[in-house]
């Protein structure tokens, strides 16, 4: 049956993979449980840095910011468009604010994708894992219903067997 099995994940897999990797993939779907907590295997390695970049894009990501961001713009503007207009820190066209947007952008940006670029990481992992797991499925669901041929074709029998004796029966009654 096991051998079976491995021509079934090796018919499903069809992928250019390398011997090892492949043989590696029929065991494990064959011989042990496959599914894996991503986030608390991600969570486990993740570093400082990145539990800091993923809260920054969370919050950065987020209406409370872009609303809190607008009204420190629409301050900054009427600070030092209106109401210290001679006197203002930076007077219009603002360019102090201007280069702290930019630096913003600029250190914001990259933070960001890297808490992108480690989600699309995790995805990749659940996507595979989601991939074993039904490939593993599959092969139960194949099992059982191999299996449950087996066993109507054992009713099968036993019904034509009983058939057969009560056929009998009644042929030696009639006699």
């Amino acid at each position: 049956m096991e051998k079976k099995k491995r021509e079934i994940v090796k018919m499903l897999l069809q992928q250019n993979l390398d011997e090892k990797t492949e043989e590696e993939i029929i065991d494990l779907l064959i011989n042990s449980p496959i599914s894996v907590d991503v986030d608390k295997e991600n969570d486990a390695k993740m570093t400082f840095g990145d539990k800091v970049a993923d809260k920054l894009s969370a919050v950065a990501g987020s209406w409370s910011f872009i609303i809190g961001f607008s009204c420190f713009l629409l301050f900054w503007i009427i600070l030092n468009g209106v109401i210290l207009a001679s006197d203002a820190i930076d007077p219009y066209p603002f360019i102090l604010l201007n280069l702290l947007l930019s630096c913003l952008a600029a250190l914001q940006a990259p933070i960001i994708m890297m808490s992108q670029n480690r989600e699309a990481k995790k995805d990749t992992i659940r996507n595979k894992n989601d991939y074993r797991t039904d490939l593993k499925s599959e092969l139960i669901l194949e099992q059982l219903y191999s299996q449950l041929e087996s066993v109507i074709k054992n009713q099968n029998k036993i019904l034509a067997y009983i058939k057969q004796q009560d056929e009998h029966n009644h042929h030696n009654e009639n006699l």
